[in-house]
C-alpha cells in the first residue's frame, strides 16, 4: 500500500522524488532481533530528498512509559548533509552543498495492538555537532508515523515535521535492541536485510 502511495505522489508531484523502499532497505544495517516486545530499541532510518539535494539518517531510540501499554517516549536525532544520490556517507567540505549537522529533540508517541506507531519530536531542537558550516537556521521537529512489520523488523513511515516534509517516506529497522532492566546483557541476533 505505501508503495503504491510513494508511486503516486511521484506522478501527481514530479518535485518530490525520494528512494525506494528497496533503495532505502538496502542502505541499513541488519535488524536486531530481541528477547521483548517489538517496538522498545533504536531504530533507523536513511533517506535521500532529490528536492533539497539532502541526505539524512533518522535515528529513533523509543522506549516504553513505565506503566502504561501504549505511551512511548525517547529521542529523534537527524544526521543531516547536503549532495547528490550518490552521497550516501558525508562527502569531505570541499563537496559539501550545505555542510552537515546532527539535531536532537525529545519525543513521545503511541503504538496500537496493531503495530501501528506515532513517534514525534516534542519541546525544543538542539543542535549536536556542525561540520563543513553546518548550521541549519531552524528545524521543524519530526513526527514519524506507520505501521512495526514484526516479520521484517521494519517500520514503515511517512515523516510530517509541519513544514518541508509532508508524507516523506522513511523505512526504519530496529538496529539495538532496549536497554536491559537489569546489568545483564540482552540476547541479540542479526538478520540481513530482505532480498
Amino acid at each position: 500500500m505505501l508503495a503504491a502511495v510513494c508511486v503516486a505522489s511521484a506522478w501527481l508531484w514530479p518535485g518530490r522524488m525520494h528512494a525506494t523502499i528497496e533503495e532505502q532497505r538496502a542502505r541499513l544495517p541488519p535488524a536486531a532481533e530481541c528477547d521483548d516486545e517489538i517496538v522498545a530499541g533504536v531504530w533507523r532510518a536513511h533517506v535521500y530528498s532529490a528536492d533539497y539535494r539532502e541526505w539524512g539518517v533518522f535515528t529513533l531510540t523509543i522506549r516504553r512509559v513505565p506503566g502504561s501499554p501504549t505511551e512511548l517516549e525517547g529521542t529523534i536525532s537527524n544526521h543531516a548533509w547536503g549532495g547528490s544520490p550518490t552521497d550516501e556517507e558525508p562527502p569531505p567540505c570541499s563537496r559539501q552543498e550545505r555542510g552537515e549537522y546532527l539535531v536532537s529533540f525529545d519525543a513521545r508517541g503511541s503504538v496500537g495492538s496493531d503495530g501501528s506507531i506515532a513517534f514525534g519530536g516534542v519541546g525544543a531542537w538542539r543542535l549536536d555537532h556542525s561540520h563543513c558550516g553546518g548550521t541549519p537556521a531552524g528545524y521543524n521537529l519530526d513526527r514519524f508515523t506507520g505501521v512495526i512489520d514484526p516479520a521484517i523488523l521494519e517500520f514503515q513511515s511517512v515523516n510530517n515535521d509541519g513544514g518541508r516534509a509532508v508524507n516523506d517516506p522513511a523505512v526504519f529497522r530496529r538496529i539495538r535492541c532496549p536497554a536491559p532492566a537489569s546489568a545483564q546483557s540482552p540476547s541479540v541476533t542479526t538478520r540481513p536485510p530482505p532480498g
